[in-house]
């Protein structure tokens, strides 16, 4: 259950998806949004095998995600837009975006909890749109799930790179961009 932002509900969908299952969705506005009544007190599930097969879901590479800009594909940063920017790393031993890479803070696709209306126009103005070659990364592949979530939501396929900015920031010799 995600009573947050939804960003461990999005990776879950993610990590389902990459392992086979297709028919998986998110609840739109977390639990908060559920108009149904809960069940309270323990739910035991039924027993079941699941089969995972890897390989649903696009991945990126560390050097895939940094050629994409150069190849006319769209690298977007999901973290914050300090963290972007470099003004602040409270994970990561650097602190910027690898160079090229488009910010697009996750909380700019929701409004009050919920995937904001607009999606499309709003990843058209980050220079995506449908048939767009998109890598996304964070900080270590979280709430890059979620922008994938938004932008499939939007009727965009992009990849993961799930090193992400930890992966990139942890090799001294890859290139860190700072600013806007």
């Amino acid at each position: 259950m995600d009573a947050g932002p939804g960003t461990a509900a999005a990776r879950a969908w993610w990590l389902l998806r990459w392992g086979g299952h297709v028919d998986v969705s998110i609840l739109d506005g977390g639990l908060a949004a559920w108009t149904g009544p809960l069940e309270t007190g323990e739910v035991l599930p039924e027993p079941g095998d699941v089969v995972l097969t890897g390989g649903g879901m696009p991945v990126l590479t560390a050097d895939e995600a940094a050629a994409l800009p150069a190849s006319g594909g769209v690298l977007l940063d999901a973290r914050a837009g300090e963290r972007y920017r470099g003004e602040v790393e409270p994970v990561d031993p650097v602190a910027g975006h690898v160079p090229g890479a488009v910010s697009a803070p996750t909380t700019d696709t929701l409004v009050d909890g919920r995937f904001r209306p607009d999606l499309p126009a709003h990843f058209a103005a980050l220079g995506v749109t449908p048939g767009t070659s998109v890598g996304v990364y964070c900080g270590s592949g979280i709430t890059a799930a979620h922008e994938i979530a938004a932008l499939a939501e939007a009727g965009i396929d992009a990849a993961l790179w799930p090193g992400s900015w930890s992966e990139w920031s942890a090799d001294p010799s890859r290139p860190v961009a700072t600013g806007p």
